[in-house]
Parts: structure tokens; sequence; C-alpha cells
């Protein structure tokens, strides 16, 4: 059986920034890729809000410039998906596509998490053409046009908020007649003249030429005074919520209600099982940016170093 000093399960700025870290600190690192390498960054457009790339750059070619990267120090990155863990004793083992069984001295989870989708066929047709699941990524390209956020929760009200100063209207779609968000939160959002709040409302559809142009809704889906309403946007923000990938994990690790991977103390990669470190979106509820999953992938590759220096290895 293969063994590792550093396993690190998924790609994206988490992932490959450990990688990075971990293979100049002469670890060896092993990378498994996963089901989409490069994570959900590479369906990005364009980003502009990353240090160090001053004429901005596509999701795609950033995460292969980080993996290029992680290959020059000779970092080992691998397709495949890993379908279980054993975390019951030390050296840990991994399972990849369900035949092949690693062990690892340390381990990196670094498995993102994925944003949730209404599940319309319009939201893939228009993926990266005006359909987002992160205001603070995209907001920028939105200025003084007319955006769409749905959701009713303090997520969905914080973006609004944040697409409100770039934005000229901002349409907050909420399938229920009220928000869930916080008191503050919606006072803030209805004390905000250029967001106006369409409650019972549901999306059906978007339309467009080469681009969101606007959305196809529903009023009162299903009641006696059922009405179909169509808004001109530029813009289609989800905000109802993210999945951490974190399922595999779970009977190991501790997570917090809605699936993310709870690290201790707070602000560290560490989980409750000592070598085994989490870094990213997966484990990150409030930030989830490309900079912050990058930090925290350096910090986990510099624990696993610093684990490895006082543990015995392969």
């Amino acid at each position: 059986m293969e063994r590792v000093k550093c396993l690190i399960i998924g790609s994206g700025p988490a992932g490959y920034t450990a990688a990075i870290y971990s293979a100049r600190a002469n670890l060896s690192p092993v990378l498994y890729e996963g089901i989409q390498p490069g994570g959900q960054l590479t369906t990005t457009t364009e980003i502009e809000n990353f240090p160090g790339y001053p004429q901005g750059i596509s999701g795609f070619a950033m995460m292969e410039e980080l993996k290029q990267q992680a290959l020059r120090f000779a970092a080992d990155i691998r397709s495949g998906i890993v379908t279980a863990v054993d975390f019951s004793s030390s050296p840990y083992k991994i399972t990849v596509e369900g035949d092949t069984t690693l062990e690892a001295d340390t381990v990196i989870i670094a498995t993102g998490a994925a944003a949730k989708y209404l599940g319309l066929a319009d939201e893939q047709k228009y993926a990266g053409m005006g359909v987002s699941a992160c205001a603070t990524c995209d907001g920028f390209f939105y200025r003084k046009k007319n955006v769409a956020v749905v959701g009713g929760g303090d997520t969905a009200c914080e973006e609004a908020l944040y697409l409100a100063g770039l934005a000229s209207q901002v349409y907050l779609i909420v399938r229920k007649p009220f928000l869930r968000a916080t008191q503050v939160m919606q006072q803030r959002v209805f004390s905000t003249p250029n967001i106006t709040v369409l409650f019972e409302h549901n999306t059906i559809g978007l339309f467009g030429e080469n681009g969101v142009e606007g959305a196809h809704l529903v009023k009162r889906k299903g009641e006696p005074d059922e009405e179909q309403v169509a808004i001109a946007i530029d813009g289609f923000f989800l905000a109802i919520g993210h999945k951490p990938n974190s399922d595999i994990f779970k009977p190991w690790l501790e997570t917090d209600e809605n699936g993310y991977l709870i690290t201790t103390p707070a602000g560290t990669p560490r989980t409750k099982i000592p070598g085994v470190f989490a870094a990213g979106d997966v484990a990150d509820p409030v930030y989830r940016q490309a900079i912050t999953a990058a930090a925290s992938g350096c910090k986990a590759a510099i624990e696993a170093e610093r684990y490895l220096q006082t543990h015995s290895t392969c």
C-alpha cells in the first residue's frame, strides 16, 4: 500500500496553495483534484480582486497557474475522487474511486463548498454570462446596472446591500411573504432606496440573447391570483446557501449545522484529529473568497509540516 507524508484532498486555491507550501517543505505531497479540478473558481470568467493580477485573470487560468506552480516544486497532482476516509488511527487510510487505498501521515481537506442553485436549466445556460453565486466576486461587473438576488436570509440581504452600492437597481426575490434575515439586516434592506423586495415571487426562467437580460417570475404561485411577472436585469445572483463538500468526513470530524468542518482553535486549520487539517471553503461559512482559501491552504501546509516534525513519518 502506498504511503505518503501529506495527502491533499481537493484542488482550488486552498488545495493548490497547500501543495505549493508542502512541496517546498519537502513533504512530497500527493493531491487528488476531485470532481472539479481547480474548484468552483474555474467557472468564474474574470477575477479582478486577487492580488497580483492588476489586469484581472479568468478563474480557469489562475487555477492553472497555481497548479503549475505546485508542479514546479514536484507536487504529485493526480486526477481522481476520494470516496472514503478512515481516520480511526494513524497513518490514515484514504480510498480513491472506491478501489485504490493509500496511507497518509497527514491529510489536508480542501474539498470546497458548492453554491446551491434553483435547478433551472437557464442557470447553466447563462453561467458566466449573468448568473453568479458570489456578489463579492462578480458585483463589480454590474456597476450602474440592474441585478436580482434570490434568497431571504442574512446572506441574501448582505449580498443585496453590497450590490446596492454598485448597481442602479437591486431586486431581492423572496419566495415567502417575509424575510428570514435578522431584524437588523431587514431594516437595512428596507431602508436602502435602490433595493426592491419582491415577496412571494418564484423565478421560473431567465432570458437574453448574449447574456442575462431579464427574469421570468411567478407571483403567488399556486394561488387564485397567481401572476406572471418579468423583470429586466443584467445579473442574477443566487444567495440561497452553500453546501460544503464534507459528507465523507462526517463520521470522523465535527461539522456545524450546515456541514462546514469545525476547526479548533478557531482561525487554525486543525481538526479534532491530530494530523488532519481543513482548508478553504469546506471549513469557511463566512468569507468564501479565493484569497482567504489560499491563505488557509498555506496555514494547513505549515501545520502539517510542524506535525510531521514531532511525529514519525513514512
